[in-house]
């Protein structure tokens, strides 16, 4: 009897698995990637991970944001459908911040969990060394196949992107149309807008491994200048009325006061950072409004973040189509924030909100709730061991940043209220050094050798940051707090100005060169 019993069991079981969808034939020798042996199939353990950002793209660009700040919304004519429901069904947080707000430093922090005061990358213009721990090599071990899809830019690095077994991306900033594709570091080209074409390329690759359990990295070209959206999207903000930011008139200390050099490899001069100084009207003419001055360019990042919803939303699709979206991590942020004439600025680097903060939306069906917000701090330093935690994978001791996904399910405990922010100065552009501490409700920053340049902030009574309290005695209190909160963050994360930056174009006193006028005779 109980041989039977055995016997019977055995059977079940072997039927059970024959039932299992199984890879095809034809599946199997459409895999672009090298044989390795399959990842079970996802669990409620072990779910498939989507990682999806963008590039420079503000906080605030998202119409579910817009339609949260109601009448102090400055482009409520913006809709992000795909996005709001990612929102909708899954989890918004309302605070996520980078702690280096340049591309390549923070797509590097995105990758190995630390700061890139540690991590070697200080820059645009350098390529990354450190990937030998990364979320992408952790969870590869833990069985994942792994996938990597559009921008990298860690400098104009090229070849198979390291940590993935599959990698169509391209070089450096690449373009928007047309552009060139290394599929596993091999050229090939491609015809269309770039987003459209990743999109394509990541959703095949789903397809095509979705017996797997996978970690797919989608990283968007937009809305990184020059703005160019799709096609279908050249014309769709034409008509908006574009509204002036509160602090359009005001300007950051350090604005056209330091002499930057070009690079050794021909970089422009200082005072031609694309947006950042941009003054110049398209007919030639100047005015006083950042926003006048570039409203093209605005109308255009709108264009091509358009284009990016779309593709999210294609994502969202295939998901569905595979019934693959129970068991799938959908994640959506992005690498910085922007400027569009707050504090007279474009561009990004400096440490206003519009620069940091970055958009964080995620939807788990299988575990996290619907609707849910959230307004504890979260930085770009806890993605990678937020994905190893939602695989079940341990964080590498190396890892700086810590899993949110006990925020999520209320079981964070003693939770940052603070975190160092970063940045350091680079050839050529007019930014210089930074150093800052955001709480949350207060924001202190300084220019290591420029004492006179340094801001506070009381963000609980000023959010649009109007007004610098440093030398005033209103804001002595919030002044030494910040100061011991500064020294406390720098010991915490071990700061130093790394020997790999850019050397700053600095005086015998260490204070910025500034620009030398041109004596006209």
């Amino acid at each position: 009897m109980k041989s039977l019993l055995i016997n019977l069991l055995l059977l079940t079981a072997a039927t059970a698995f024959a039932q299992q969808p199984q890879p095809t034939t034809q599946q199997t020798a459409a895999r672009p990637i090298a044989a390795r042996p399959i990842a079970a199939r996802p669990t409620a353990a072990r779910p498939n991970i989507i990682l999806i950002y963008t590039d420079d793209q503000r906080f605030d660009a998202l119409s579910v944001v817009q339609q949260e700040q109601g009448d102090k919304a400055r482009f409520p004519w913006f809709t992000t459908p795909n996005l709001d429901r990612l929102a909708n069904e899954g989890v918004r947080f309302r605070n996520a911040f980078v702690i280096n707000s340049l591309c390549s430093p923070s797509r590097s922090t995105m990758l190995n969990g630390r700061y890139n005061h540690l991590n070697g990358i200080a820059n645009n213009h350098t390529g990354l060394s450190d990937t030998t721990v990364t979320y992408a090599t952790e969870l590869r071990k833990a069985g994942y196949t792994t996938a990597f899809f559009g921008k990298w830019h860690m400098g104009k690095e090229t070849g198979k992107r390291p940590g993935f077994d599959y990698s169509a991306s391209f070089v450096g900033q690449g373009q928007y149309f047309d552009c060139p594709i290394e599929v596993n570091g091999k050229t090939e080209p491609s015809h269309g807008w770039v987003d459209d074409v990743s999109t394509t390329n990541a959703i095949e690759y789903i397809k095509q491994h979705k017996n797997e359990t996978l970690l797919v990295t989608l990283a968007f070209k937009s809305g990184h200048g020059p703005f160019q959206p799709p096609v279908r999207h050249k014309d769709t903000f034409a008509q908006v009325k574009l509204t002036k930011p509160v602090t359009e008139s005001l300007t950051s200390p350090y604005k056209n006061q330091i002499e930057t050099p070009r690079r050794q490899n021909g970089g422009a001069s200082g005072n031609a950072n694309g947006a950042q100084n941009a003054n110049a009207a398209p007919n030639g003419s100047t005015s006083a409004s950042w926003t006048e001055n570039n409203d093209q360019k605005i109308r255009n990042y709108f264009g091509a973040l358009k284009g990016v919803d779309e593709n999210v939303g294609r994502i969202l699709s295939v998901l569905d189509s595979l019934k693959l979206d129970q068991n799938t991590v959908v994640i959506f942020s992005s690498d910085n924030g922007f400027f569009f004439g707050e504090h007279g600025l474009g561009d990004k680097r400096a440490a206003y909100e519009e620069s940091i903060r970055i958009p964080l939306l995620v939807r788990y069906p299988a575990r996290f709730p619907k609707g849910k917000k959230i307004d504890q701090m979260v930085l770009n330093l806890d993605n990678a061991p937020t994905l190893l935690d939602l695989a079940g994978v341990p964080a590498p001791a190396s890892f700086q940043g810590k899993s949110w996904v006990p925020l999520i399910e209320d079981k964070a405990k003693g939770w940052r209220t603070s975190f160092l922010y970063e940045y350091f100065y680079e050839t050529p552009y007019n930014t210089p050094t930074i150093k800052a501490v955001r709480t949350e409700t207060g924001k202190l920053i300084q220019y290591p050798g420029e004492e006179g340049w340094s801001e506070l902030y009381d963000l609980s009574k000023d959010p649009a940051e109007t007004t610098n309290l440093y030398q005033s005695p209103n804001g002595e209190k919030l002044k030494k707090q910040l100061l011991g909160e500064l020294s406390k963050q720098e010991k915490a994360t071990g700061y130093i100005n790394p020997d790999y930056a850019d050397a700053r174009p600095v005086d015998e006193k260490g204070q910025y060169k500034r620009p030398v006028k041109e004596v006209i005779p």
